[in-house]
């Protein structure tokens, strides 16, 4: 049975590299080094056989950030973005593909809970979509589903903010990725560019607050990059 739950998702993270390439004249490059930055880690989770230390939180939180960023793009809320939509329906691809990843390779509680977690992800995502098409015209459902889109994006460039202290506080780097690092600081700049080009608050605001924040942990890499071990892989883990 534990066998046959692993099989589909190391079919899916074997396929995200290919799946990356292929795609890239609709993702761009920055965009697909922020999907591929995660691949390292879950092959040494594949490889270990075993979720160790890591926290499935980050990929969970993404997935529901591009879910709703991609209802956002799409004509029945927004016109013009049609860029946002396509970049979230091949993120919130490869972030289901990591999750489940993670639920195969979990121990039985944390496989549990991180399963309940996916449910209420895709429960809260259909709730966004009906309210926002039963309640609200036109106008008014692009205002309330950005607003849920910035708020989404916030948190999700918000989460380093636990990896950031640890990195303050051990000196070290080891659980901060620099290729992690930078493709999510490349990648917001491109969308704050985006979202200034197109006169979208909800565009460039969030991916602003993003390129801050990336600024801010790539330098923190450089100051602290002499202390920590170079042969380190862990991407974000759980500290308690």
């Amino acid at each position: 049975m534990a066998l046959g739950l692993q099989v589909l998702p190391l079919l899916l993270l074997r396929l995200l590299p290919i799946l990356s390439i292929s795609l890239f004249p609709f993702l761009g490059y920055f965009d697909a080094l922020s999907f591929l930055a995660s691949w390292p880690t879950f092959k040494r989770i594949v490889r270990n056989g075993s979720t160790e230390q890591f926290s499935a939180m980050p990929y969970i939180y993404s997935l529901l950030n591009c879910l709703i960023c991609l209802w956002y793009g799409l004509p029945f809320v927004s016109y013009g973005v049609v860029l946002v939509a396509t970049v979230n329906s091949i993120g919130a691809l490869f972030q289901l593909a990591y999750t489940a990843t993670f639920i195969a390779f979990a121990d039985a509680k944390n496989r549990v809970k991180v399963s309940s977690l996916l449910v209420m992800v895709f429960g809260v995502f259909a709730l966004i979509v009906y309210v926002s098409l039963a309640l609200f015209d036109h106008q008014t459902r692009q205002l309330f589903v950005g607003y849920l889109s910035v708020a989404s994006l916030i948190f999700m460039f918000a989460s380093p903010l636990s990896i950031i202290n640890l990195v303050i506080r051990t000196k070290s780097v080891e659980y901060m990725p620099f290729y992690l690092s930078l493709s999510m600081f490349l990648m917001s700049v491109s969308f704050f560019a985006y979202g200034v080009l197109l006169h979208d608050f909800f565009i460039y605001i969030p991916n602003g607050i993003g390129t801050v924040l990336g600024v801010i942990q790539l330098v923190l890499y450089g100051y602290f990059r002499k202390g920590s071990r170079e042969d380190s892989l862990p991407l974000l883990v759980t500290h308690t």
